[in-house]
């Protein structure tokens, strides 16, 4: 009996799902989630199996040519959750499934790329440079695919270039499936094969007396003779100075055995675990816990609690409610996926829950390499791993049967990923959750205002942690002996000592500039770092930007030096004596005259990490600083090693960006400086405001978390603004209020729902037309759909030009847009749900 499925095919743009018959030797083998090759049109394509299907929707189906993966890759959960991620995303479901499958399993076909043999040797003299260029590089290197052609012509039309050479059968194409370089690590190995007698017997007989080689394979075999089993080959190398060529010689005489074996490639491979045992719960934390553990007890497939927010100041102890839910997780026999929103997090974050699960936990970012990532998403489909820790992509884990989804920090942007399928990941875990029959628990010091709202409702369940534990007495007494202080912590309950939130600061810049003080340090930073680098302690200095200088412009014409692909103003570093364009990574030299009207007085404005860091060293000559931000996290292993260095007191002040605000404990920082806190304050976005508020909130949280105590100090032109007012009083609710009146006004989110349409291209005025013609289309849609949404736009988008194309939007703003554009076509458009930023 011929067999049907359902098969979603890996091919750009296509929305819909396809039939096929199973083949005499796949027969009745077929199942939700395999991997398999299936013809496409004049196409071999990959496809995963959705269900099998008893009647298919047309009369001639084609049969699936091989299954690649005797083991289902997608489980039958993560298949549903890509169908909502789909319908929530208007994304067609291959492009959602595509992005559960580890980078490399995923292959698209690729058209190739070749001079026709009747071509001529000579370029033709008519060809544009496009055309000439494109030429030049299938002549010398021969045929190339649609990536290699991309990277070797990058922001070129190279695509009508060849297609007007193919119509002239000048060119050739043929569409190609790349071959799968995903493979197991395997390594060699050695043991012994004969008796144990015999090996010492022959040891005289392998080689000339008092000989080297004679030496090495001795060694070899007193190592082998220590061994119980085969040993991977470099062991034995390491052991004895010897080489394969000894290994075959011994091989030759039966005295050894060759062979192979698969190794995992292990990312947390020699990374220390800390904290293994679980400590004494507060108060507060045992009623936060009970409630969390209630829910799980009840929750089961189809029956999955409310999401719990979890709003716990900086230091409240969050993370060791996340252990316990874990821990009783994993008791049950299910698993869980722990989300952070940064790769700088994950080292301590692994740290802690690799001391409380050893050997069960496994970390998914996209800084490990493919096999790294290959192998531990392999490791969880067969169940060998329980804990998975991450960004947003640790999500599409397939692990076989989740029962907790935990998001730390879950109000940070970094969760939402822009590009198709667009989805934050706090609302895709809540998703999941339901889907699974898990608990959910999101946890952050600053809830959005969207989250906060749905839990005030009643929608989700709010828990709360409002005061700091920070430290159980033991750790706290050692830590102060450590540093031959006397601790400001004082006793909470049992073993737990607490401390209040540092006090805020705040500096009105406009005083200090009217006093006379031009330096970016106000009079109380200066003296709060002199005071820390007296005491031996450590400072953090906070800013929102990265650099030496904002942006450089000339005094007379007042012209700016912008990026030529992005129109965003250039940024200068020191180190290196270049402009950079932070989004597409152009670079240029400082210009000694303006390229507009030729003046010498080409300025600086602004101030980023690296003058920031020249200002603290030109002050204290004797400082140890350290910069974190974009330009000096670049590298795999980066992160840890910065963290690593400010927390081992290698360095006195840390200088940096965002990624200092999030989770970081650091018991030595008694002072954080907010050098300039209004950045953001004055963008065009409805949220800039909340983003404001939240990052100055978190930031603030790095200080006084050891048994010194700390200060902020926060420098700002406009001290009068109610988010620098609330965050500098830790004032969550005061913020909130005041932000839930604005956004009711205005009529933001979460009063109504947004969906941003962006068009682009390379062109200006073909972008604009587009967004008007789109625009218009819409209009005609509102006219007779039952869905009421209000349409914004179309406008140029805040950064109007990104990589040489030019960008326009289109807000539409309503109960439910989504339902709105379901199903509608709307060609070449970049959709964004729910977008956190509209810049």
């Amino acid at each position: 009996m011929t067999g049907f499925v359902e098969i979603a095919v890996n091919v750009p743009r296509v929305r819909g799902v396809f039939h096929y018959h199973e083949p005499a030797e796949l027969e009745m083998t077929l199942q939700p989630g395999h991997f398999v090759l299936v013809p496409f049109g004049r196409q071999t394509v990959q496809g995963v199996v959705l269900e099998r299907v008893d009647s298919p929707a047309v009369a001639n189906t084609r049969p699936v040519k091989e299954l690649l993966d005797p083991r289902p890759v997608l489980t039958g959960r993560q298949i549903e959750l890509a169908r909502y991620l789909s319908k929530y995303s208007l994304t067609p479901l291959a492009v959602c499934i595509e992005i559960f499958l580890p980078p490399g399993l995923s292959q698209l076909s690729e058209t190739v790329y070749t001079l026709a043999d009747s071509a001529p040797r000579e370029i033709p003299e008519d060809l544009d440079r496009t055309s000439r260029r494109l030429w030049q590089i299938l002549a010398r290197r021969g045929p190339l695919r649609t990536t290699q052609l991309e990277r070797s012509l990058p922001h070129q039309n190279w695509k009508a270039a060849a297609q007007a050479l193919a119509r002239n059968n000048l060119l050739h194409t043929r569409t190609e499936l790349p071959a799968n370089r995903l493979r197991p690590k395997v390594v060699r190995t050695v043991q012994l094969a004969c008796p144990p007698d015999e090996a010492r017997l022959s040891m005289p007989e392998l080689g000339r007396p008092g000989s080297q080689p004679l030496t090495r394979r001795q060694k070899m075999l007193e190592f082998l003779l220590q061994e119980a089993g085969p040993v991977e080959v470099s062991w034995v190398y390491a052991a004895s100075g010897g080489n394969l060529a000894d290994l075959r010689y011994l091989a030759d005489r039966d005295l050894v055995a060759l062979g192979e074996s698969e190794v995992w490639r292990d990312p947390l491979e020699g990374i220390q675990p800390t904290g293994g045992e679980p400590v004494y719960l507060t108060q507060e934390q045992i009623l936060v816990w009970e409630q969390v553990r209630e829910a799980m007890w009840k929750a089961e497939p189809g029956n999955a609690p409310p999401p719990f927010l979890l709003h716990g100041v900086t230091g409240s102890g969050k993370t060791e409610i996340y252990l316990q839910a874990v821990e009783e997780t994993l008791a049950r026999g299910r698993q869980a996926i722990v989300l952070v929103p940064e790769i700088s997090l994950t080292p301590q974050t692994v740290r802690r829950f690799l001391g409380r699960f050893p050997g069960r936990v496994g970390l998914i970012h996209s800084r490990l390499s493919q096999g790294e990532r290959y192998d531990t998403w392999r490791r969880a489909r067969s169940g060998l791993l329980s804990v998975i820790i991450g960004p947003r992509s640790a999500l599409f884990t397939p692990l076989p049967d989740p029962g907790l989804l935990i998001v730390d920090e879950s109000h940070d942007e970094s969760y939402y990923q822009p590009e198709a399928p667009s989805f934050h990941a706090r609302e895709l875990a809540v998703a999941y959750a339901r889907i699974c029959g898990a608990a959910c628990l999101l946890g952050t010091a600053t809830p959005d205002v969207t989250s906060y709202f749905r839990a005030q409702r009643g929608r989700w369940t709010l828990i709360s942690l409002p005061q700091r534990i920070l430290g159980h007495r033991k750790h706290i007494q050692a830590q102060a002996a450590r540093f031959g202080i006397q601790s400001r912590f004082r006793p909470l309950e049992g073993e737990a000592e607490t401390i209040d939130l540092p006090p805020v600061e705040m500096v009105d810049m406009r005083a200090e500039l009217q006093s006379g003080n031009r330096s970016i340090f106000s009079r109380a930073l200066q003296a709060g770092l002199k005071n820390t680098l007296e005491q031996g302690v450590q400072a953090i200095l906070f800013l929102n930007r990265l650099g030496s200088a904002t942006y450089i412009f000339c005094r007379d014409c007042g012209f700016t030096l912008r990026c030529p692909r992005c129109e965003i103003p250039l940024t200068y570093h020191a180190s290196t004596q270049n402009l950079l364009c932070h989004h597409c990574g152009y670079q240029r030299g400082l210009p000694a005259r303006c390229p507009n009207c030729k003046s010498e007085r080409i300025r600086q404005y602004g101030t980023g990490t690296e003058k920031v860091e020249e200002e603290v060293q030109k002050a204290f000559p004797q400082v140890r600083t350290l910069r974190w931000d974009r330009s000096t996290t670049r590298t795999k292993g980066a992160h840890e090693a910065i963290l690593s260095q400010f927390a081992n007191h290698r360095a006195d002040v840390l200088i940096g960006t965002q990624m200092l605000a999030k989770g970081l404990d650091l018991p030595l920082v008694t002072l954080v400086g907010v050098v300039l806190a209004d950045v953001g304050l004055a963008l065009p976005d409805y949220r800039a405001p909340e983003r404001v508020f939240q990052v100055l909130t978190q930031v603030a949280g790095r200080a006084g978390r050891g048994p010194l105590g700390g200060k902020v100090i926060l420098q700002t032109f406009n001290p009068e603004h109610y988010a620098l007012r609330a965050a500098a009083r830790h004032d969550f609710n005061a913020f909130y209020s005041q932000e839930l009146l604005y956004r009711r006004h205005l009529g933001y989110p979460p009063f109504t729902r947004l969906v941003r349409l962006e068009i682009r291209h390379r062109d200006a005025g073909t972008a604009e037309r587009q967004a008007r013609d789109l625009a218009r289309k819409i209009t005609g849609w509102m006219d007779s759909s039952p869905q009421r949404v209000e349409l914004v736009g179309p406008v140029p988008c805040f950064f109007a030009r990104l990589g040489g194309m030019y960008r326009w939007q289109i807000i539409l703003r309503g109960k439910n847009p989504v339902a709105f554009l379901s199903e509608r076509d709307l060609g070449e458009v970049r959709v964004e749900v729910d977008p956190p930023s509209l810049l």
